[in-house]
């Protein structure tokens, strides 16, 4: 029974270790909306981008909800550093062996960093989006665009909503 029990704790472990995958970009306390991680501190646009503000720049990535959609990320096309954004529009593609999305900004300002590793390990996304699979740093132009994201508490309230009403 010795073995039975160690292979137990190995287990929680595990299991423990798997919950605290590397948020070090990130910290605060998680929620959960359909099985899936929301962070506070964070702010949240409809079409399930999170953005942490930085100073005058906002670190960017897909929510934990979004790639769970997505499944198996497959290639990720980001924009060149000095690209211009625009809020809510198309600024990259997501593609998963499920389906291509398009990655919109959720800001309006001038990229200022790519999250190169993306390119040989797409699957970052899925396995790490709030830490290693964050994918640009947005320099903002305006501040005020900042008003149009949700706090995590609305966040999961759009994401319940829009996913019953699917």
């Amino acid at each position: 029974m010795r073995w039975a029990g160690s292979a137990r704790v190995k287990i929680f472990n595990m299991i423990k270790d798997y919950e605290n995958i590397d948020y070090e970009i990130l910290d605060g306390e998680i929620m959960e909306v359909l099985g899936t991680k929301v962070l506070s501190g964070l702010k949240y646009s409809k079409t399930s981008e999170w953005a942490k503000v930085e100073g005058d720049n906002v670190r960017v990535g897909l929510t934990d909800y979004a790639q769970h959609e997505l499944t198996d990320i497959v290639f990720v096309e980001l924009p060149k550093i000095g690209a211009k954004t625009k809020q809510a529009e198309p600024m990259a593609t997501v593609e998963s062996v499920k389906a291509a999305a398009d990655f919109y900004a959720p800001i309006t300002g001038d990229v200022v960093e790519v999250n190169k590793k993306l390119e040989d390990q797409p699957e970052l996304l899925n396995k790490d989006p709030f830490g290693d699979g964050w994918m640009v740093v947005i320099k903002m132009s305006n501040k005020k665009d900042l008003n149009n994201l949700m706090d995590p508490e609305a966040y999961v309230k759009h994401v319940e909503t829009e996913h019953h009403s699917h």
